[in-house]
This record gives C-alpha cells, structure tokens and sequence, in this order.
C-alpha cells in the first residue's frame, strides 16, 4: 500500500479501520498523519472526533475501551496513538539501544524515553537498576535479557541514562506486550465509523498485532534517508513543496545558513522553516538574514562555541557557552560528556604531533595545505587502527584540522590532568550535593587559565 493509494481511497470514502505509520523519519511521518486526518475529518468535527494519546505511556486497556466506544453524535471517531511501543519486542534491542546511546547528548528527553520503553520490554525495575544495581547483572544474564546487544559498553551509557531518566518525570507505561484483547478488536471489527491510528519508529514485523493491522488496516513505511545528500534532497524536496504552496522562495545562501544551524535534519528544518515563512510575513523570498535573526542560538551552536572556547582557552566565551546551555535545559552530564570527548581528541592529536608521525603542523597551516599535506596521514593511520568511530583518525577533516589547532594551546601533561579532573567532576555529580553549574564552572576557569 503506497501513500498515494491512501489518499486516493480515502477520498473516495474508504475508510481502513486501523493504519500504522512506521519508520525513523518523524517529519514524514506527522505529514502524512495529517493528510490522513485532513481526508478523514473536517476541523469543525475534531472537538468530539479527534483524540490523541500518548503511546509511550498510554494505558492499553483504556485504548481499547475507547476504540469500542461509539460516537455519540452519529459521526466518525478517530483514535491516534503517537509513538506507541506495543509494537516493540525483545528482539528490536538491537536497535533499540543504539538510539539510547545515540540521543544521550543530543536529545536526553528522547533517550529517556527509549529507555522506558527498553525498560517495559526487558522486565527491569527501575529501583532494580538504581544505585549501582546494574552492575549485579553478569555479562551471561545481559545477553540472554537483551538480544542482539553483548553488553560490553553498558557501564558507559547505563548509569548515565539511569540518571537522566530520573530526572525527566517519565513514569512506567502499563505492560508493553498486553495486547492480547486489542488484537481481538481489531480482528473483530470497530464500531461503524471508529478509526485507530498508531504511529511509531520501530516495529517488529513477527508480532501478532503487526500482522493483524496488515491484514485488516494499512500499514506505511516511512524510512530513513541514508546519506548527506540523499537527506539533502530529500529536504530541499519537502521544503519546496512547502514554500511553493504559500508562494514562498528560498535565496541558496538562506538554505546554507539553514542547514548550518539544524544540520538539514527534516524534522528540525522544516519546524524552523515554518517559522521563517512566519517571520518574513507578506515578503517573497527568505533571505539569509531572515535566518540568521529568526533562527536563532541552537543548542549545536552552544556546543561549537564551548568547545572552542575551551581549546582557544577563553574563559568567558566558555562561561558563557555553558550558561546557555545549561539555560537550555541541556543536562549536566551531557555537558561533561561533551567536554571530555573534546579533551580526548585533543589528548590524541597532541600524542601524535609529539610521536613525530605527522608532517609539520603549526597554527598558521590553511585548511587547503592541511588537507593535502597532513590529513591523508590520518586516513593511513585509520586504516591501520581498524576505523575505530571514537578514534581522532575516523574524524573529517576540518574537524581534524580545529582540533589539531586546539591542541597547540595544551601539553601532554595538561590534557591528561584535565581528564583526571573530569573524572573526579563526574563521581562528585554522583556522589556530593555540589551545585553541577559550580563544579563545570571552576573546571572552565582553571582549564582555560593562561599559565598552563
């Protein structure tokens, strides 16, 4: 069943009783969504029609009670059920917990949340994990619980997650896989006119519910766009199509200033692309400008300019970084997590500029020279390592080129005292009722004082 097959049914009145949209690409997923709704429903209906539920801790027995209800004003009732993990099972661990490592700096909300999820499916109690609970679980009981994942590196993600989840006010969704009734609705028929809509990132294709949608209702697939440029057409595509239906156009250097700021992610680009087609009111093109005022301070932007006030030693500019971030909501320990990654990558390009391995570098190298002199040593020397991501060698190479300056402003010995101290931060957050803001505060000052 394609997109286009839908919608062309539903204009015709043909109604699925129940749809599944799936798949990483979120934006795609919320557009079609509303298409759906737009077809099915009239505004001045959604009042007493339209409910929306939020999966990751919607209660199953209340969805299906809801879904049997009919209308009591004769019309449709349509039931969405946003990110939902009924769909989920042991054996998506192994996708699973790469996106709970993977969301851990960038969006600590989002990786709590496939941590609950992670925590509903593998039979965890939280009270269990806590505390260094976690470090009871032998390697033999991780790899039989959680399929698909040897477990080597949990005492890197585990904890801090455990934290972030604490904090983030997410309670335990009632039993991910008590499905057994809702599938025989579905199987049974809803009351005339009843609509169920779930929408989610990962399915397993072998549970039974999946398969009953995909006989009874439609299912869509919505997968991620793998590469650069494969995601930059994909959002030129989709911004087009929008800009062109408010009569709207795009200066070439406003789409670079844009994917500068939200890395052309679809989801995040387009949210702030709708809010530049606000901004600029009856005007037809989105300048530049327009971006750099609309757009404004993102959390990448904070994280760039901590980083490299840390390597350029200024104190302030640091502060300052870290005040924004902090004012962002962004958590204490992705913050240091950040700030250590920085730290080893210069520790690496600091050892390998004292090995002599290297041609010459000095701060006054351009770009251009770096890259035809001294990078394509990094590419041999990547290689030889086995590619390893957490490796300075398997980094681009203006990042490469930054941090190789970076480095230059520290010693060997510094550095590594540096992550000492980090250390010590890290088991203080856990351990001591510190303020963290003090603690990465006093850090900065003493890491970018002059006299090292």
């Amino acid at each position: 069943m394609t997109l286009e097959k839908v919608f062309a049914d539903l204009k015709n009145g043909v109604l699925a009783p129940c749809y599944l949209l799936y798949g990483e690409e979120e934006y795609l997923i919320n557009e079609a969504l509303q298409k759906i709704l737009d077809l099915i429903m009239p505004q001045a209906d959604r009042d007493f029609g339209l409910f929306f539920l939020d999966g990751e801790n919607a209660d199953i027995d209340n969805i299906n009670n809801l879904i049997l209800t009919p209308s009591l004003l004769g019309g449709r009732k349509v039931f969405v059920v946003q990110n939902t993990t009924i769909f989920h099972s042991r054996d998506n661990f192994a996708k699973l917990i790469p996106k709970i490592r993977e969301n851990l700096d960038e969006n600590p909300t989002k990786a709590a949340k496939y941590f609950l999820t992670f925590l509903n499916i593998a039979g965890f109690a939280l009270e269990d994990l806590q505390d260094a609970g976690w470090q009871k679980i032998t390697d033999e009981e991780w790899r039989k619980i959680v399929k698909g994942d040897a477990g080597e590196d949990r005492e890197k993600w585990l904890p801090r997650i455990l934290e972030i989840y604490s904090s983030s006010g997410l309670t335990g969704a009632s039993g991910a896989d008590q499905t057994d009734r809702l599938e025989e609705i579905l199987k049974s028929g809803l009351p005339s006119g009843n609509c169920l809509i779930f929408t989610v990132e990962v399915v397993d294709k072998r549970k039974k519910l999946y398969k009953i949608i995909e006989e009874m209702g439609v299912v869509l697939h919505f997968g991620e766009v793998k590469g650069e440029v494969s995601r930059k057409e994909n959002l030129q595509r989709e911004s087009q199509k929008l800009l062109a239906s408010l009569g709207k156009k795009m200066s070439s250097s406003a789409w670079i200033a844009l994917g500068r700021k939200t890395g052309f992610d679809l989801r995040r680009s387009m949210s702030e692309l709708e809010k530049l087609i606000s901004f600029v009111g009856e005007r037809g093109t989105i300048e530049e400008k327009d971006v750099e005022e609309a757009v404004g301070r993102t959390k990448e932007d904070d994280i760039f300019a901590l980083t490299n006030a840390l390597g350029a030693k200024n104190q302030l500019a640091a502060l300052d970084a870290l005040k924004n971030l902090l004012d962002q909501g962004t958590h204490h320990l992705i913050i240091l997590s950040m700030i250590v990654r920085e730290i080893r990558l210069m520790l690496q390009a600091r050892i390998l500029m004292d090995s002599g391995k290297l041609p010459k570098f000095n701060q006054k190298m351009d770009f251009n020279l770096f890259q035809k002199v001294v990078y394509p040593t990094f590419g041999k020397l990547n290689a030889s390592a086995g590619k390893c991501k957490w490796l300075i060698f398997s980094e681009k190479p203006y990042p490469v080129y930054i941090t190789m300056r970076k480095c230059l402003n520290f010693n060997y010995s510094r550095l590594v005292g540096l992550l000492d101290e980090l250390l010590e931060i890290d088991i203080a957050f856990k351990s001591t009722p510190t303020d963290p803001q003090v603690l990465l505060e006093i850090f900065l000052i003493k890491a970018c004082a002059k006299d090292f």
